[in-house]
């Protein structure tokens, strides 16, 4: 049956800005700043605040009155389509009161208290060092080794010689004043093919292809099948005319296929494996740097390049053209000062959310700092205390998942190595004494107790238990297996083998 019934409920939503706020908390350092550049892409009224001391006359107030009273008469009588809020905003929040001072311009005129922002640049070995150090491992005279410099300068990105041996001839007469003909050359380009990576130093594909194949120390028939392919019908390969292939070097079909796979194995752009080592190498950027000063603890919050952010002046500007017209403003005036209030009003929870991101983590980071004050003066692991994220969110006042979302993917650098926040928060237990202790502690006792250990006869996990015990740790052989495989360190009998 149809019923009526009165129900009074307790609902708890979060506005789009907390929203924000925790989106933004749980992004990394490096995250955040692609997330700024989307924004300022994505929203044209948000903007790198200026420096230029001629644009802070744009932030003076107008004094004009009849403006203020047409502002007043368009927001009395909002149009249908505006939106409900746009009747209480003013100008003045969109306005940026911090501007940079003037001194602060100069290079030669800063203070140690101000922020330093820096790029960090990867290092990394290019391919033509990682070649030149081969060469180092061969006896060659000093006019074969400027031979060999040069042939290494004029590779390519990808490991090919771009170079003709004649011209190479000109650039050693001309640069080096050497000469040298071109069998020399040629007989130095053969000891640079010999190099690692395989392939590196060829002047074609198909060279580059063979090089890699003779390389090969266990040919087999489907290898010498690929060699003769390279070498004397590369242009029926590489146009697909397998079947001039098949009736040329009497191979069967399956032969051909295998042949065709060996090949596919091979690297067309030697070079560039050793470059891309360089470039994908992780590189920890921490959020968080610890320092010891004087027995002082003092934490700063890296912004590195986090620009300063603040509303489009143009925008406003454009704002008071189109609120100037008040009532007898056109409705496509109105619907243009409602699409910029928008963006304006976006803008501004997107900087008052990066604020107020900044000001949580700080918050958070200066209480784990406290809580392991002794960990972060002296770098001994024995003096984590057992940490849980409801312990710091009861100091900061905050939610738990406040704590986690800031402990997530970020890292803390201090003069002890630079660590995953949330590796500082552990269970914890009890020893013989009733003292609560970290199971963090227990692991690196574990681990000293098995570096200290007789490696031809390790310590199995029940002889890991009585030592423990011994230490006045009560630890479950379970346990001590489960941290053992935390710590990626094998069984006994496997670490005997090794």
């Amino acid at each position: 049956m149809l019923h009526q019934k009165l129900q009074q409920r307790l609902l708890q939503k979060l506005s789009p800005q907390q929203v924000l706020v925790m989106r933004l908390l749980q992004e990394p350092i490096l995250a955040l700043e692609q997330r700024i550049k989307q924004e300022i892409e994505e929203n044209p009224a948000l903007e790198e605040t200026p420096t230029d001391d001629d644009e802070k006359d744009l932030q003076e107030e107008p004094q004009n009155d009849s403006l203020e009273s047409d502002e007043d008469e368009f927001k009395e009588e909002p149009d249908e389509e505006t939106h409900s809020e746009s009747d209480d905003f003013s100008f003045e929040d969109y306005l940026s009161e911090d501007e940079i001072p003037e001194y602060k311009l100069y290079t030669d005129n800063k203070s140690p208290d101000d922020e330093i922002r820096e790029t960090p640049l990867i290092s990394g070995i290019s391919f033509q060092d990682y070649l030149l150090s081969q060469l180092g491992m061969h006896r060659v005279t000093d006019k074969q080794y400027i031979i060999a410099t040069t042939i290494i300068g004029n590779l390519d990105e990808p490991g090919y010689l771009v170079r003709e041996i004649p011209a190479l001839c000109d650039d050693l007469a001309f640069n080096h004043g050497i000469e040298a003909n071109e069998k020399e050359v040629e007989e130095i380009l053969r000891v640079i093919q010999g190099f690692d990576p395989p392939g590196i130093g060829a002047r074609s594909l198909q060279e580059c292809l063979l090089l890699q194949l003779e390389r090969i120390s266990m040919p087999t028939k489907s290898i010498e099948l690929a060699k003769l392919i390279v070498k004397d019908f590369f242009i029926e390969f590489s146009k697909k005319h397998y079947d001039k292939i098949i009736l040329k070097t009497r191979s069967s079909e399956h032969d051909l296929k295998e042949a065709i796979a060996e090949i596919q194995k091979l690297n067309p752009k030697p070079g560039s494996s050793i470059s891309e080592i360089s470039r994908d190498a992780n590189y920890i950027i921490p959020d968080f740097t610890i320092s010891n000063s004087d027995g002082f603890l003092e934490l700063i919050l890296n912004s590195r390049n986090l620009p300063e952010l603040s509303p489009n002046r143009q925008y406003i500007e454009m704002l008071r053209e189109y609120s100037a017209g008040g009532k007898d403003a056109s409705k496509t005036s109105k619907e243009a000062a409602n699409f910029i209030r928008q963006k304006l009003d976006s803008a501004r929870n997107f900087i008052d959310a990066i604020r107020q991101r900044q000001d949580t983590l700080f918050v958070t980071m200066q209480a784990i700092m406290e809580y392991q004050h002794d960990y972060f003066m002296t770098g001994d692991e024995t003096k984590l205390r057992p940490m849980i994220l409801k312990d710091i969110a009861t100091i900061i006042k905050m939610d738990i998942s406040t704590v986690s979302r800031v402990a997530n993917s970020k890292y803390v650098q201090t003069p002890f190595g630079t660590f995953l926040l949330k590796s500082f928060f552990s269970e914890s237990m009890q020893n013989t004494k009733g003292e609560d202790i970290s199971t963090r502690e227990i692991k690196k006792i574990l681990q000293d107790c098995i570096e200290a250990e007789d490696k031809s006869n390790p310590l199995t996990d029940d002889h890991l238990v009585d030592l423990l015990k011994e230490k006045g740790y009560n630890i479950a052989r379970r346990t001590i297996a489960k941290y053992r495989e935390q710590l990626n360190i094998p069984v006994a009998r496997l670490r005997k083998e090794l």
